[in-house]
């Protein structure tokens, strides 16, 4: 007889999310909208609710209010009633940036309250900004047959990456002998993706042992490797962590792609429709006569009379007859009016872009954003929630034009490669 489920579930979705820009101005990186209707932190909700886990705690921090909107009561991934439940665990955090949670495990630490007033067999561990698909019961049981103490999801990803992570040396069973944090010299290609399955009473020791322990890769693994079983277990479906835009960008532009493996509806991801408003009650998406689509997605709400060529667009958006918008993804009720061209660019929620006006402007992509260099690089600009781009205005490649810009704002007559138009 398969045994009885007991794990209590912890999701970390207190992380600033700086590199990617504008888009985490508002919002925290986990409630960041992905591919039309869903949020990031729906696919970790999703995974949790399709494994059949009850009990979980998401950690909240940086700008939470969208998050803690979106989670609602859990509803939406069936965490209502008597034994199921998402409980929303605010900032523990004093009145200085520096109290803030240092680490992953100084997260856990600081909610340890919640996880003595929770007592489970295994504690598992998740991050709230990554795209994937996932059986965590499968991953437990396979934890419980290795005896283990600490179970480490892993993947192989090319060595040039590793660097991007942690990263595991394992023996023939899988058992994790050594560790290495972000290595630059890689001496393997199997890397940690920030998915744990922890026994709770180890978790809870380990937890108090040494409070100078801040972080689950840099501290809690090695030493837990080193003294006692630490087991890696192989996953083979896509992942991806999109904590950059040009991460967040490609991960978007897989679900246009029918080979790509990434694929929401088939992996049953379940999004809040009702939260601010978003999407409930929307129309169908309507298209003009003239219209032309390639390769895109269009959400419900959304009106297309112009071209559409691989984008993918969220509710309510209206693309009007001669503007095109290609390469690019466009957040909920934007308006392109005629004539406009919106190219490689991510445009957040409610931007309005003039007539004739170009987004992504000319052919030269090497010129990185001059103030946020490692942010945009590859031809990707940003247009932030509520601005406005005037019509006939030129915004050239790897440029950011801020939150609430108005047209006032414009001093020039076009903003250059790797230009930024922010507000004081």
């Amino acid at each position: 007889m398969k045994r009885v489920k007991e794990a209590l579930v912890l999701i970390l979705a207190g992380g600033v999310g700086s590199r990617l820009n504008i888009l985490v101005k508002q919002r925290a990186k986990p409630a960041v909208p992905f591919a039309g209707i869903y949020r990031i932190i729906d696919f970790s909700l999703s995974n949790v609710m399709n494994s059949g886990l009850n009990q979980v705690g998401v950690l909240t921090q940086y700008k939470p209010l969208s998050l803690m909107s979106h989670l609602g009561m859990g509803e939406p991934w069936d965490f209502i009633g008597r034994k199921r439940g998402v409980a929303i665990l605010p900032p523990r955090t004093g009145e200085r940036e520096s109290d803030w949670y240092q680490g992953t495990a100084d997260a856990v630490r600081r909610n340890i309250d919640f996880l003595e007033s929770n007592p489970a067999d295994e504690v598992v561990i998740l991050s709230g900004d990554h795209i994937y698909h996932m059986d965590f019961d499968t991953m437990i049981e396979y934890h419980r047959s290795k005896s283990a103490d600490v179970t480490v999801g892993m993947m192989v990803v090319p060595k040039s990456q590793i660097h991007e992570f942690g990263a595991g040396i394992v023996d023939q069973n899988n058992r994790i002998i050594d560790w290495e944090e972000k290595p630059k010299v890689p001496r393997t290609n199997l890397a940690s993706m920030g998915i744990y399955v922890f026994d709770y009473k180890y978790l809870l020791d380990s937890l108090n042992r040494d409070k100078a322990e801040i972080d689950f890769g840099m501290h809690i693994l090695p030493r837990a490797i080193n003294d006692d079983n630490v087991f890696a277990y192989p996953f083979y479906g896509y992942w991806r962590d999109v904590g950059t835009i040009q991460a967040y960008w490609e991960a978007n532009m897989d679900v246009l792609q029918q080979d790509s493996g990434i694929s929401p509806q088939r992996w049953q991801i379940r999004t809040n429709v009702e939260s601010e408003g978003r999407f409930a009650d929307r129309p169908p998406a309507r298209f003009g006569d003239n219209c032309h689509l390639d390769t895109c997605l269009v959400s419900a709400g959304s009106h297309i009379k112009g071209s559409v060529i691989n984008s993918v667009l969220a509710p309510g958006v209206v693309v009007e007859e001669g503007a095109v918008v290609k390469n690019s993804i466009i957040f909920e009720d934007c308006f392109i009016s005629k004539g406009a061209t919106v190219d490689l660019a991510i445009l957040d929620k409610s931007v309005n872009v003039g007539a004739n006006a170009i987004i992504g402007f000319g052919d030269n992509y090497k010129v990185a954003n001059y103030l946020k260099p490692s942010h945009l690089y590859t031809g990707i600009s940003l247009v932030g929630k509520g601005a406005m781009v005037p019509e006939d205005y030129r915004i050239g490649r790897n440029c950011v034009v801020d939150s609430d810009i108005n047209e006032d704002a414009y001093q020039e007559k076009a903003i250059e490669d790797g230009g930024s138009l922010l507000l004081p």
